[in-house]
């Protein structure tokens, strides 16, 4: 058995007790799936093929339920990120208060555009849907810590201190 075999089975072994864990804790209900998709998320930073493969065989759902749940959350990523993810809320609020400013100084300095991540997998910039703080627009969240008010500078500045860490 080769090295890149021996990965994958410890990935999937991986997958496996992560996910049944995961199930002891919160059911093996359909209500269940989202907490736990969240949970694989936490824990590996998105959602792989086949980790959502061994939620539908733990909750006995289909692949495409599974699926579906977690392509319909923009929070539940399916696709490797980087390891600050970085999300500008695209609403007219944040739009109207500079948020093209905002997003042009983050894509000038990490050299990437939206959707992309960096090459060291170190950022990952995505737009996405209100993120309720519409009253200090514009705002984004870096992973789960939210900055409001932002312009150009106040930006270079958080997203300078992210590149120091």
């Amino acid at each position: 058995m080769n090295h890149q075999s021996l990965k994958k089975i410890e990935y999937m072994d991986e997958v496996k007790a992560l996910v049944n864990g995961l199930a002891n804790k919160h059911g093996r209900t359909r209500e269940s799936l989202l907490p736990i998709l969240q949970g694989v998320v936490d824990k590996m930073r998105y959602l792989s093929s086949e980790a959502m493969t061994e939620v539908a065989r733990e909750l006995d759902l289909s692949a495409a339920q599974v699926f579906g749940t977690a392509t319909f959350y923009s929070f539940l990523d399916t696709q490797p990120r980087g390891k600050y993810v970085i999300r500008i809320c695209k609403t007219i609020s944040c739009d109207m208060h500079g948020k093209r400013d905002v997003l042009q100084t983050i894509e000038e300095i990490l050299k990437i555009r939206i959707g992309e991540t960096t090459s060291n997998r170190k950022f990952t910039l995505l737009e996405t849907n209100c993120l309720g703080w519409c009253h200090k627009a514009p705002a984004m969240l870096i992973n789960d810590e939210p900055y409001t008010e932002l312009n150009a500078d106040k930006v270079r500045d958080i997203i300078n201190e992210y590149i120091r860490k």
